[in-house]
């Protein structure tokens, strides 16, 4: 079995949420570009690499069982603390654009299951990623 990165499973993370409408635009991957360049979490990622990263997991998603086979690889390389930030991140990408399509909730329940997030975490990280984007 492929294995992956830490930095390569967060990032598959924000690639599966943002191509969960069919479709992953510049902005999407502009956003990314941004979160893997200023969170800690992302000391030492190469950003040259992210593009490649990015490929790689459209290239797994697009196979039969794709999905699948993405949470699986991701949720064999994180830790539970990096589980937590991945759905954090999930969230993020969920809420970029400040609405949150149907296929984007599906998509992040299915991660919150594969990761095995207890519901009163999601609910926390949840409120608090709600609270980032909320305007006056």
């Amino acid at each position: 079995m492929k294995t992956i990165s830490p930095h390569a499973a967060l990032i598959y993370v924000m690639v599966v949420v943002s191509a969960s409408d069919g479709a992953m635009d510049e902005r999407e991957l502009h956003a990314i570009a941004d979160v893997t360049s200023s969170l800690p979490v992302f000391r030492g990622f190469d950003g040259d690499r992210l593009r490649a990263v990015v490929e790689d997991c459209s290239a797994i998603l697009q196979e039969d069982e794709g999905l699948r086979a993405v949470l699986g690889l991701v949720a064999e390389t994180l830790s539970e603390p990096l589980r937590e930030t991945a759905y954090w991140l999930a969230l993020e990408m969920a809420l970029i654009d400040h609405r949150v399509a149907l296929e984007e909730i599906r998509v992040i329940e299915t991660i919150r299951r594969a990761l095995g997030i207890d519901k009163l975490i999601a609910a926390a990280l949840e409120r608090g990623a709600r609270a980032r984007y909320q305007v006056s």
